[in-house]
């Protein structure tokens, strides 16, 4: 008869194995132990060649050849050598008492911007919102040495300004002048500026749109702006546009982005106003427009009206409106008020509120005659107006 093996008992095997039903034995325990120390000990020993990647026989990697640089690579690298020495960093500055209870007084920072080199004579252009509150600003040139600046005058409604540094002429160099009426979308374009006071810092882009219209500081609209890609941020404004020839070709002057980080969409105040307001600015201190010579009706008189236009409300004398025989508004004998000349256009331009008036005059220069297009007594006709000085 064969022996019964119990299932709760079991054989006499595993006691000779050293082991237990349920379990390790306690005496395999110290071994495993064992083997667990030499196991890290090697692990330790390997782990800096074979796991982290250090390697003391490590060797310089051999340098590829890159070849020659691209010729719009060369172009843009020597654009940026050429211009970048006409771009200044300015730093605007305001009055601010140092603490409570001093009388003394020190210049603080207010912001920062860009500009450039106009001429020898120590000229500087930049944007008027650059400086628009500041009490002094510093000039700081492309050599690093840093200049009290004073203005020369101010342009608010074309966002214009012109300081004056007195540094020697040896160590200015006037940015190169181009033009900004025959330029192309799809054109290149660099801009030069200091973006979040980080100074020469190029970028690159093409002429995205023409013919583009801003508001200026002063709520007045700035026509024919330039549209451009490249990256405009703060810091940059006033800082020079350039084609592809190094030439002027705009004042970077504004962004279209809710962060005030570019999104893609920057603007550029065109060459040939800035040409201009620059002169004039120099010449007189001022901008003098060149006018009609006319008092406009407010726009909400007009729409109030049902009409669509800039309603004369008043001409002056001797102006060139009144040369050219173009109405007022006025009062008759019998109270009546007999409305004035509604000028539409002026030669090919529509004028549909007195800001578009302002706009169009500034793209002429004092001298030129053009056609002015009025409605009056609900016809139409054209008189030639030579433009003046505003008085």
């Amino acid at each position: 008869m064969g022996k019964v093996l119990s299932s709760s008992g079991g054989s006499s095997m595993p006691s000779r194995l050293g082991l237990r039903p349920g379990g390790i034995s306690p005496r395999v325990l110290p071994l495993a132990a064992l083997l667990l120390v030499l196991l890290g000990v090697l692990l330790w020993r390997v782990w800096p060649q074979n796991w982290s990647g250090l390697n003391p026989e490590a060797e310089l990697r051999p340098i590829t050849p890159r070849g020659d640089l691209s010729s719009e690579e060369k172009s843009t690298i020597a654009i940026i050598r050429q211009c970048s020495p006409s771009v200044v960093h300015i730093t605007a500055l305001v009055n601010a008492r140092r603490d409570g209870f001093s009388l003394d007084v020190q210049q603080v920072p207010e912001g920062t911007g860009s500009g450039f080199v106009w001429d020898r004579q120590g000229h500087i252009v930049t944007n008027y919102h650059v400086i628009r509150e500041a009490d002094a600003a510093q000039v700081v040139l492309a050599d690093h040495s840093a200049w009290k600046a004073r203005l020369v005058g101010a342009y608010p409604d074309g966002d214009i300004a012109v300081l004056a540094i007195d540094a020697d002429g040896d160590r200015l160099r006037p940015v190169m002048v181009g033009t900004s009426h025959d330029l192309q979308v799809g054109q290149r374009v660099f801009a030069i500026g200091n973006p979040f006071g980080l100074d020469q810092t190029l970028t690159t882009g093409i002429v995205s749109a023409l013919g583009r219209e801003i508001s200026g500081e002063t709520g007045h609209s700035i026509k024919g702006v330039i549209q451009i890609d490249a990256a405009i941020n703060p810091g940059n404004s006033g800082g020079p546009l350039l084609d592809s020839a190094g030439r002027l070709i705009g004042v970077n002057s504004s962004i279209i982005s809710p962060s005030g980080a570019f999104a893609g969409i920057g603007f550029a105040i065109p060459v040939d106003k800035v040409n201009r307001t620059v002169t004039e600015l120099i010449r007189h201190g001022k901008v003098i427009r060149p006018s009609l010579g006319i008092e406009p009706a407010p726009d909400q008189w007009v729409e109030g009206l049902g009409l669509q236009g800039v309603l004369v409300l008043d001409v002056r004398r001797d102006s060139p409106a009144a040369k050219a025989g173009i109405r007022p508004t006025r009062r008759t004998p019998e109270g009546d008020v007999e409305l004035g000349d509604l000028i539409v256009a002026i030669d090919d331009h529509k004028i549909e509120s007195s800001n578009d008036l302002s706009a169009v005059q500034e793209m002429y220069k004092i001298g030129d005659t053009v056609s002015v297009t009025l409605l009056r007594d609900g016809r139409t006709m054209k008189v030639n107006v030579t433009l003046a000085a505003t008085p």
